[in-house]
């Protein structure tokens, strides 16, 4: 299984590049994580964030590969403990379909992906930069792999 991690924006300062490939790294082949970056809308003077994130949301969705289970970044989601996680991990491990994680840029994301995904998902009530969040979704992920395999990472 692959988890793609589709996420606005492309030129990230080091430490968040640094940080998500850290984690990444250290889940195993059969819970490969891949980021997919979009770029963020040109903005000008006459295109409203609505429009900007229209923008994004069209190419996000078109970036999704063909039949993945959709999660949508959203601070109105439901909020899952590391166990929730893990044991969506195990479920989505074993339905043998791909993940998509949805992220979205300043703005936030579109409707058109929010309506479009199977889930969404609230890291936390707080919002969180769009670029931090790459970093957070890694370490989450390899947390909950971890508890899944009772590797000792994870401490409740």
């Amino acid at each position: 299984m692959r988890i793609h991690l589709v996420a606005v924006g492309t030129r990230m300062p080091s430490w968040v590049v640094e940080g998500y490939q850290e984690y990444a790294r250290r889940l195993p082949r059969e819970c490969r994580l891949q980021l997919i970056e979009i770029p963020l809308s040109k903005r000008h003077k006459s295109m409203t964030s609505a429009q900007a994130k229209q923008q994004e949301g069209q190419a996000m969705l078109a970036a999704v590969p063909k039949d993945c289970h959709v999660v949508a970044l959203d601070v109105r989601g439901g909020q899952w403990t590391t166990e929730d996680l893990a044991g969506r991990l195990r479920d989505w491990m074993g339905s043998g379909r791909d993940v998509a994680l949805l992220v979205g840029g300043p703005d936030g994301l579109s409707q058109a992906c929010l309506d479009g995904a199977h889930l969404r998902w609230s890291l936390s009530a707080l919002t969180y930069p769009h670029s931090l969040v790459r970093i957070v979704l890694a370490e989450q992920l390899y947390r909950a792999w971890t508890l899944g395999t009772g590797h000792p990472y994870h401490r409740s």
